[in-house]
């Protein structure tokens, strides 16, 4: 026994993966961190995003790697090749999607997690301890009761695909996963509006009910879902024998970020008897702000929320969560017995519910450590602040567009998006997106509001600034003078004549 402690004291490396010289790995690996900081700390250096050289994409398309190279030559690589080629969600000019920026603090806490290499699966060990104190945290949060559960997944796209899953088993009961949905199952109907995002339809296929299963109702003036629509529309589908089984509200669509009418879709749904789900993959975290959190009201009532650490929370790529109100029911939606999986009472297999018994995943990844690391280091005051603050950015870029004649207000600024147009038809405004992109400039989407092309500016990245917003706003006029030479659709005061 002494000998073979001494072997493990001694760590020999025949065979291992380690470094041969710790020494010099430890003095690439610094230059590594310092430029991997300096990237962020001189973001605004770089273009928010660049088109990939023909002869970058092949560098990188290349036989699997049958020999050794060696990692500075690897990270050389990186280094040209992929690292200028990101997405660009980094920088504060990327307002495309509803991407957050991250923080250096969680590229910090996501180099220790890989160093701990935990999976989160199961098993008794702290990690999994910080994910719980986190379910915790929302569940105060939420205001959600005790022996709510809660989860971290990939993103909400995953998160709603789950409660699905956990509305199916609700339903259906817990035999459903054995013999699957049946006749019964074919029966049940879900709702959400049809601005609502499209992985819920893509849940509701994955779940085996089909898309057609899914009444996509129409909405308001204000982008939300009509429930009297709704209402309405499950009478006719009980009338006619469906069975009415989940609502998914949102609560900041992906158009407009237009937020549901949580409460009275929670009155309907409890007087229906029906599963109350939120997608809330960017607006739930609206919580943290007084001054947005009233926009959620209702949604303590809900049967489950999804959300996304990774957008508003600023937490890196990926950290998509799931709460549910009634922990029992989660767990009787995926738990599955297992002889490798049994509990024991004391050491490493002990301990309560495991991940894996409220998910599909059991080689799970510590997504939750660079969470922890954003919600302690920053406080959920700070991050509050700083998603009130995007919402202030996106009222300041809806009154540049109201004041300038050539661009037009598509639809109301609920919360952080804003879509516009230059005065022009589709084809020029879908030109104007991709030259503002391909400039370096700013990193806008585009969609379809009402008929209409839109250019969609989401704001999300915490270092976004309103120089940002102006230059957004130059670069849409400038390559939409450049498109139409000067003419604008509409007529226009005589300030357009001046400024052409």
């Amino acid at each position: 026994m002494n000998e073979v402690i001494r072997n493990q004291k001694a760590g020999s490396t025949s065979g291992s993966l380690d470094p041969q010289d710790w020494s010099a790995f430890r003095t690439l690996a610094h230059r590594m961190l310092d430029e991997a900081i300096d990237g962020i700390a001189n973001v605004r250096a770089r273009p928010v995003w660049q088109p990939i050289p023909d002869e970058v994409r092949a560098a990188v398309r290349t036989d699997v790697p049958r020999e050794a190279t060696g990692l500075a030559e690897v990270y050389r690589e990186f280094s040209e090749h992929v690292a200028p080629y990101a997405t660009g969600n980094v920088h504060p000019g990327f307002m495309g999607w509803v991407h957050g920026g991250g923080t250096a603090v969680g590229m910090l806490a996501e180099m220790l997690a890989a160093g701990l290499n935990a999976n989160l699966g199961g098993r008794d060990h702290m990690p999994i301890e910080v994910e719980r104190q986190i379910v915790e945290w929302m569940r105060g949060l939420f205001g959600f009761p005790q022996g709510a559960s809660g989860i971290f997944v990939t993103g909400t796209s995953m998160a709603n695909l789950m409660a699905v899953l956990v509305a199916r088993t609700n339903v259906l009961g817990a035999l459903a996963r054995q013999h699957g949905i049946g006749s019964d199952g074919a029966l049940l109907t879900a709702y959400a509006s049809k601005a609502a995002h499209g992985c819920i339809s893509r849940a509701m296929d994955i779940a085996g009910f089909g898309t057609d299963a899914l009444r996509k109702i129409d909405v308001d003036a204000d982008h939300r879902l009509d429930v009297a629509a709704l209402r309405a529309r499950i009478a006719i589908d009980r009338a006619v024998g469906f069975k009415p089984f989940l609502v998914t509200a949102s609560a900041g669509t992906v158009d407009i970020g237009a937020i549901d009418d949580l409460r009275a879709i929670a009155e309907l749904c409890r007087d229906e008897g029906i599963w109350f789900h939120v997608d809330g993959a960017f607006g739930a975290l609206a919580i943290l702000s007084p001054e947005l959190a009233p926009l959620l009201d209702g949604i303590a009532l809900a049967d489950s929320i999804a959300l996304d650490f990774h957008k508003w929370g600023q937490v890196p790529y990926d950290a998509g969560f799931l709460l549910v109100r009634d922990g029992e029911r989660h767990r009787q939606a995926f738990a599955q017995p297992a002889a490798y999986l049994s509990r024991e009472a004391r050491g490493l297999a002990a301990g309560a519910v495991w991940p894996c018994d409220l998910g599909p995943d059991l080689s799970r990844g510590f997504r939750a450590l660079k969470t922890w690391f954003t919600l302690k280091t920053f406080g959920t005051d700070r991050l509050g602040e700083v998603i009130a603050r995007s919402c202030a950015l996106a009222r300041y870029l809806e009154t540049r567009v109201l004041a300038e004649p050539r661009l037009e207000l598509l639809a109301p600024v609920n919360l952080n998006i804003v879509c516009f147009r230059y005065r022009a038809d589709d084809a020029v405004n879908r030109e104007v997106v991709a030259d503002v992109q391909e400039s370096g400039i700013a990193a806008p989407s585009g969609t379809i509001l009402d008929g209409k092309f839109a250019i969609r500016a989401a704001i999300v990245n915490h270092r976004t600034a309103k120089s940002d917003i102006d230059a957004l706003v130059a670069a849409v006029i400038k390559f939409g003078m450049q498109r139409t030479g000067g003419l604008i659709e509409v007529e226009a005061p005589p300030l357009a004549a001046e400024c052409s």
